[in-house]
């Protein structure tokens, strides 16, 4: 195959093809002027070349008001992973490369049967 793709930048455009298909999609919301987000953004595209079978898309909060609404952000950076369409993880804050990578590795290790279950009963 040729060489994987970027980072996507993600817009209510295209948000329905990134992060609904089969999967894990790792999120980053951001804005330009967060000095965090800034800070964060060289671990996200680290982690992202040594994940090529993982989507890793960022949302600029200023541009994609929307999807920061629809998913309640409420500080940025916020970190949020969406395996097979379901978000399974989202919390603020900038990680450390280990703590996002392990991160990762956990929402790749869980039964999305029984996560499916646990949200279906609540």
């Amino acid at each position: 195959m040729g060489g994987r793709m970027a980072t996507v930048a993600l817009t209510k455009e295209n948000f329905e093809e990134v992060v609904s298909g089969d999967g894990l999609t790792v999120l980053d919301f951001w804005a330009s002027w967060c000095g965090p987000c800034r800070s964060f953004a060289p671990t996200f595209e680290k982690v992202s070349e040594a994940t090529p079978d993982v989507v890793f898309a960022k949302v600029d909060t200023e541009a994609e008001t929307d999807l920061a609404q629809a998913f309640s952000i409420q500080s940025i950076p916020t970190v949020m992973l969406v395996r097979d369409g379901v978000v399974v993880f989202s919390q603020p804050g900038a990680l450390p490369e280990a703590a996002l990578v392990d991160l990762i590795k956990q929402a790749q290790g869980l039964d999305m049967d029984e996560v499916r279950r646990k949200i279906a009963n609540g």
